[in-house]
């Protein structure tokens, strides 16, 4: 056998087994009490095993082009733990034209393994679609969020060149039904950013003749009660024509009640949250501070704790990190939250966190937190059994973790070696961090420093 890993608990879908994790060619080929021979013996004693995690929800290409994103970004994956990446790929243009321009340049650029999401903001993209999945893409994104005075968006540099990509969406009704349709027809999940473009625009009108400002008025103008329309109306769409949706970053406890009211009428319906909708509340940020501005925003402290229950109860499916890599000085653009950009990094730090916060102060446990940011991930996307599996499926990828429960260590975004120059954690004391990261049988990362080879992670095709 090629390598060994000994000593580890392995965490499986429903149970920990303390077992030797046999790896030969990139992939599992068994777990085992015995050492078989091998070229690498890998001593993990006292560490846990988790399958290697997928983050679902990652904008990269956006602020530095993909060639070089796509370097900075995977390496602060492979120290954050993270063997897959899953961009929210932008296009303004027609994918026919720029896809394949994308994928050429994001080979032999990043640490870990990637795949694609493709968003739809119109009718001509829309008749793309099927070429996108010929091509291994086969997820797509809808943003309710963008429409009339709202509609402005960065999309995805141009690969090679860094100029910003300005562009201006209108995201109507019959477009948004028309891509659950041809999603449907093709039988691909549809990925939601729910809230309701008119209702935000409204809102953050009224905000500003009020001379509001901060955080609290920034998720007061976008109001869960914006997220439920959109819960509702794309679910319409979605029973209409039998479609798959996948709603991203769910951080509020209405949001989260309206999806349980749909799920009674349709099954086929997944949510996703992320690492800041389980710490971080506009309560606790510092008045003057607009880092954590993000759509949707954080909320109250009531919903970080209904965020956890939900969690706990099994309704979320997935956590992503919504991460972008941007820089402050684009960040804090201006004197207000309505100047400052939404989205932050959260790539590197989003394993560390679901260990301090939710497995070391019993919120969840090891096999759900394996469920949610790798199995459940793999099922949704198609990406099962290649990717998801450590040891129910042999010949799955060895994508491995080695975590250990018990190290103590502060946030420091220097480590991570991301594009950002900040980290909305920075500082944070965390229980809980990975010290080796093994992507397809290789170590990538070991003790906070990349070890891989540049170029090493493979496009994932979606089947």
């Amino acid at each position: 056998m090629d390598t060994v890993i000994v000593g580890s608990h392995v965490v499986l879908l429903d149970k920990i087994v303390d077992k030797n994790i046999v790896i030969d060619q990139g992939k599992v080929v068994g777990l085992s009490n015995e050492i078989p021979a091998c070229d690498q013996k890998i001593d993990a004693a006292g560490l846990v095993a988790l399958p290697g995690p997928i983050d679902t929800h990652v904008h990269y290409g956006v602020y530095s082009p993909i060639d070089q994103a796509a370097t900075t970004e995977s390496h602060a994956a492979a120290v954050g733990g993270v063997t897959t990446m899953m961009r929210m790929l932008r296009l303004g243009g027609s994918y026919k034209n720029d896809l394949k321009k994308h994928l050429d340049a994001s080979k032999n650029t990043h640490y870990v393994d990637y795949a694609i999401h493709a968003s739809i903001f119109n009718h001509s993209q829309i008749e793309e679609m099927e070429y996108c999945t010929q091509m291994g893409v086969r997820s797509f994104k809808i943003y309710m969020n963008l429409g009339s005075d709202v509609g402005h968006v960065y999309m995805d540099m141009n690969p090679y060149e860094t100029k910003l990509y300005d562009a201006h969406v209108d995201l109507t009704g019959d477009i948004i039904s028309s891509i659950i349709k041809k999603a449907a027809d093709l039988r691909c999940p549809v990925l939601v950013h729910a809230e309701d473009y008119e209702s935000c625009s409204c809102g953050i009108k009224t905000a500003k003749e009020k001379k509001q400002d901060g955080l609290h008025a920034w998720s007061e103008s976008r109001s869960p009660k914006y997220e439920v329309k959109a819960i509702s109306d794309v679910c319409g769409y979605a029973k209409k024509f039998g479609c798959t949706v996948y709603f991203v970053h769910i951080g509020s406890a209405a949001a989260l009640e309206q999806i349980k009211k749909e799920r009674q009428t349709n099954a086929n319906i997944f949510v996703e949250t992320c690492p800041h909708y389980l710490t971080l509340s506009y309560e606790k940020q510092p008045a003057d501070s607009y880092l954590a501005k993000v759509m949707p925003p954080i909320r109250s402290q009531k919903d970080v704790s209904a965020v956890w229950e939900a969690v706990a109860s099994n309704q979320v499916n997935t956590i992503g990190t919504d991460h972008v890599a941007n820089r402050l000085n684009l960040k804090l653009g201006g004197s207000s939250v309505w100047d400052a950009l939404a989205g932050f990094p959260g790539i590197g730090t989003a394993l560390p966190i679901l260990l301090s916060e939710g497995v070391n102060r019993n919120k969840i446990s090891l096999e759900q937190l394996g469920r949610l940011t790798s199995y459940n991930a793999a099922k949704i996307f198609g990406m099962y059994p290649k990717k998801g599996s450590l040891g129910e499926k042999k010949g799955s990828d060895a994508d491995i973790v080695l975590v250990d429960l018990k190290l103590e260590k502060k946030v420091d975004g220097q480590v991570l070696g991301g594009f950002s120059d900040y980290l909305v954690y920075d500082g944070w004391q965390l229980r809980g961090w990975p010290v080796k990261t093994i992507v397809r049988g290789q170590v990538v990362a070991e003790d906070f420093e990349v070890v891989g080879k540049r170029g090493y992670g493979e496009f994932v095709r979606q089947q």
